[in-house]
């Protein structure tokens, strides 16, 4: 059930409002705490009690080639949803940032997903699967995340991200793109937007990083861990029991219904940031260059963007609470509608992958009459 929200008489044009109450309610078997009640992820400490280092012996088998674009030539296990519609390939192409890991499906113009802190491109694997059919559907693997390689030393903050992007579209030969973030993406995506306003035929923004709300409050015992030297033993922690990371002292506050995310979609997200030490350790670098600042430098730069803009926001976020969406929809002046799911949660991309994905076709189809 959809109710609409009273129009906002400070957007820049006419910005259309909605809160979706999400299609699976009725099938919640018991009442979520409200997201005040939720643990913030202040648990995850326990992770620095775990000792020693981590002891698989998985390492990166391939070496890659020198050609700028590689195929892995293997599909993910996501299968493609519908007969008309093409497999998940997963291909690196090399960059001044490193060589950059991606998934792509679909084709036609391209529609650029990025993901947020501790995940990588397998978060919008519903969006590929269900959109390929009207986009040349990409998602990113964000430096030190997934399977992108970098440089032991080199800047791995938002803004570094924002460049890559750049950097990566250029590899590509892909001119323009419909932008979408979520957590620590959708910060990247506004630092990229505001850079790069040609680059972006439309925008969408999810839950996350804008202005000074972050790091938000609830992250801040993760990034106290980490800096400590907890981050090897919370991950393996984690892998080796899942239920930790679906706890609400872990990752499951970031989720509406934790219990659903499956063991392989945990492996896929963090077995990556265990492959090495190095690649832990870039991690650390990367939370560790948390700041705000990234994104109060392109501010006045966003108050100018123009391209059409979905904000679309999860009311039960004890991340990045709904006020966020009410700001990017003041402050962008292209925002042409703001959306509420009612008691989603950060991670909602994943989980009301149907309602968003609905969202997108009908914002990237009205986005292409705007700019006819």
């Amino acid at each position: 059930m959809r109710e609409e929200v009273e129009g906002s008489a400070f957007i820049h044009e006419r910005v259309e409002e909605e809160v979706s109450d999400g299609r699976e309610q009725a099938s919640c078997g018991h009442l979520r705490p409200a997201a005040a009640d939720v643990a913030p992820v202040a648990a995850l400490l326990v992770g620095a009690l775990v000792n020693g280092s981590y002891q698989g012996s998985s390492i990166r088998g391939a070496v890659h080639a020198d050609a700028s674009v590689m195929v892995r030539a293997k599909l993910l296990e996501v299968s493609a949803m519908g007969t008309n519609k093409s497999s998940p390939l997963q291909h690196s192409v090399q960059t001044a940032s490193g060589r950059i890991s991606y998934t792509e499906q679909g084709t036609g113009p391209v529609a650029l997903f990025v993901h947020g802190v501790l995940l990588n491109g397998y978060l919008w694997r519903h969006q590929l699967a269900d959109l390929s059919d009207v986009r040349r559907c990409i998602a990113v693997d964000l430096l030190a995340h997934g399977d992108t390689e970098i440089a032991s030393d080199q800047d791995v903050s938002v803004t570094a991200n924002a460049n890559m992007l750049k950097e990566f579209l250029d590899a590509l030969k892909i001119d323009q793109v419909d932008l979408v973030g979520n957590d620590s993406g959708a910060g990247i995506a506004q630092i990229f937007a505001a850079l790069h306003p040609e680059r972006v035929r439309s925008l969408t923004l999810t839950d996350g990083d804008t202005h000074d709300n972050w790091p938000p409050e609830a992250f801040k015992p993760f990034l106290a861990m980490a800096a400590a030297g907890g981050l090897p033993g919370t991950l393996n922690a984690m892998l080796s029991d899942k239920s930790v990371y679906r706890s609400a002292g872990a990752l499951g506050p970031a989720y509406e219904h934790p219990e659903q995310l499956s063991d392989d979609s945990i492996e896929k997200y963090l077995r990556p940031l265990v492959r090495t030490e190095q690649r832990t350790r870039d991690l650390e670098r990367f939370l560790a260059a948390f700041d705000n600042k990234r994104t109060l430098a392109i501010e006045g730069r966003l108050k100018t963007l123009k391209a059409p803009t979905l904000i679309v926001w999860g009311t039960d976020d004890v991340y990045f609470d709904v006020k966020w969406s009410h700001w990017l929809a003041q402050n962008i002046p292209g925002t042409r509608r703001r959306v509420e799911f009612k008691g989603a949660r950060i991670f909602f991309p994943e989980e009301r992958w149907e309602e968003f994905d609905k969202e997108l076709r009908a914002h990237w189809q009205v986005a292409k009459q705007a700019t006819r």
